[in-house]
C-alpha cells in the first residue's frame, strides 16, 4: 500500500461520512486569494512599498486611492467588503499585531503544497513542487462529492492551470475549470461570450488567466448548476507580486474584494442560498517582509504567515479576532466539512475544525 494514501484512508474509515451537529449552513463557498499577505489584509497598503518607485509606477495616483494615515482606514480602502460586511457579521483571524496567529503547517510554503493543505487538511511533504502531477490525496471536494445529497453538486474554478491536478479532476470526477479552459456543456449565452472574450484577451502570464474570467465563469456556473460546495481560487495577487508590481498587486486585491462581494450579494438575493450559505476565505501562503515581499518559501521569513475569514449563518459576528491564539492552514478543510454537517479531520494528521467559526 502507498503510505501517502494512509491518512486519508484511515480518515474515511473512521469518519465514514458521519453527520455532525445540525447547522443552518447547507452550502459553502471556499475562496482563496493566492499569496495575499496578512500585512495588506489587516493594515492596507504598506508605506514602505507604496511610496517606492521600484514597485509603483504612479505613486501619487495609487496613494490617492489606497493611502491613509490610519491602518483601519487603509484596509477599508483596499478591501471594503471585508472591512464592512465580513468585519461586522463574520470572523477574521490572523492579525499578528494582536498575537492572533495563523500559519501554514507545510514546510515548503508555496502554492501546490499550500492548496493541498487547504483542501485535504494535512501537509504532505512529498508534494514539494508546483509540477502538474495528479494529487494522490483525496481533497475535501472529492470526499464531499461522495456524500448523500452532494453528488454532482461540487465544483471548482481557478485562475492557475495546475488546479485540475491539485484536485485530481480525472479521479475525483469534480467539475474543474481552471487556467485558460473554456466553459463546456449546456452553457449560457453569457458563458459562450466569456469563452470568446477569454480567447481574445492576452494574459500577462502563460499559466494563469486573469481573475475576471475565473470569477464570471464561476458565477455563471453557480447560476446554472447551483452547486452546494463551490471552490473559487483567484490568482492574480501572487503573480503581480512575483512581477514586483505593487500597484497591480493592490489593485488586484481590491478587485477580488469586489468579486467576493458580488458573490455574497447574489447569495443574499437568492431564496435557496440566503441564510444557508457560508463563505470560508483564506490564502495558500504569505510573502516575505519589506523588499522580500515579492517572494515566498521556506527561506523567505514571514511567508508562512496567513489569514482566514469566515462569514455565514453559523459563524457569530466576532469580527476581527484579537484573542491570542494559534490556528493553522490545515484546519480549513475540517471547518468546511463541519459547516456542511459532517465529521472530518478528527483523526491522524488532519487539522481540527475552527470551533469558534461554528458558533
Amino acid at each position: 500500500m502507498n503510505v501517502r494514501f494512509l491518512p486519508l484512508i484511515l480518515l474515511v474509515l473512521c469518519t465514514g461520512g458521519a453527520q455532525a451537529q445540525e447547522l443552518n449552513t447547507k452550502n459553502v463557498f471556499l475562496i482563496t486569494l493566492d499569496g495575499l499577505r496578512w500585512q495588506e489584509f489587516y493594515s492596507g497598503a504598506d508605506s514602505l512599498l507604496l511610496h517606492d518607485e521600484r514597485w509603483v509606477d504612479e505613486v501619487d495616483a495609487l496613494s490617492e486611492r489606497f493611502w491613509a494615515d490610519s491602518a483601519v482606514e487603509r484596509r477599508a480602502r483596499l478591501m471594503p467588503f471585508f472591512w464592512s460586511t465580513v468585519a461586522e457579521h463574520g470572523q477574521l483571524y490572523g492579525n499578528r499585531s494582536y498575537g492572533n496567529l495563523v500559519d501554514v503547517s507545510n514546510k515548503h510554503v508555496f502554492s501546490y503544497p499550500g492548496y493541498n493543505e487547504i483542501l485535504t487538511g494535512f501537509a504532505d511533504e512529498a508534494i514539494d513542487s508546483n509540477a502538474k502531477r495528479p494529487n494522490p490525496n483525496v481533497t475535501l471536494l472529492e470526499w464531499i462529492n461522495t456524500q448523500e445529497g452532494f453528488d454532482g453538486l461540487v465544483a471548482a474554478f481557478g485562475s492557475w492551470d495546475v488546479f485540475p491536478y491539485i484536485i485530481n479532476e480525472d479521479r475525483s470526477g469534480i467539475v474543474v475549470n481552471a487556467g485558460f479552459e473554456a466553459a463546456e456543456g449546456d452553457i449560457s449565452a453569457r458563458e459562450a461570450f466569456l469563452n470568446v472574450l477569454q480567447e481574445q484577451t492576452p494574459s500577462p502570464w502563460s499559466t494563469v488567466r486573469l481573475d475576471v474570467f475565473t470569477h464570471h465563469f464561476a458565477k455563471e456556473y453557480l447560476i446554472r448548476e447551483r452547486p452546494r460546495l463551490l471552490y473559487i481560487a483567484y490568482g492574480e495577487t501572487d503573480d503581480f507580486a512575483h512581477d514586483a508590481e505593487y500597484d497591480s498587486y493592490l489593485e488586484s486585491a481590491h478587485r477580488t474584494d469586489a468579486f467576493i462581494e458580488d458573490l455574497w450579494n447574489w447569495v443574499q438575493a437568492d431564496d435557496a442560498y440566503r441564510d444557508r450559505t457560508s463563505f470560508v476565505i483564506t490564502t495558500d501562503h504569505g510573502r516575505g517582509f519589506k523588499d522580500e515581499w515579492v517572494g515566498h518559501g521556506a527561506d523567505w521569513e514571514g511567508s508562512n504567515h496567513i489569514w482566514i475569514a469566515v462569514l455565514g449563518p453559523d459563524s457569530s459576528g466576532l469580527g476581527e479576532v484579537r484573542d491570542t491564539a494559534q490556528l493553522y492552514q490545515n484546519q480549513v478543510a475540517a471547518t468546511v466539512v463541519r459547516l456542511l454537517g459532517f465529521e472530518y479531520g478528527n483523526r491522524v494528521a488532519v487539522g481540527p475544525p475552527i470551533e469558534s467559526a461554528l458558533r
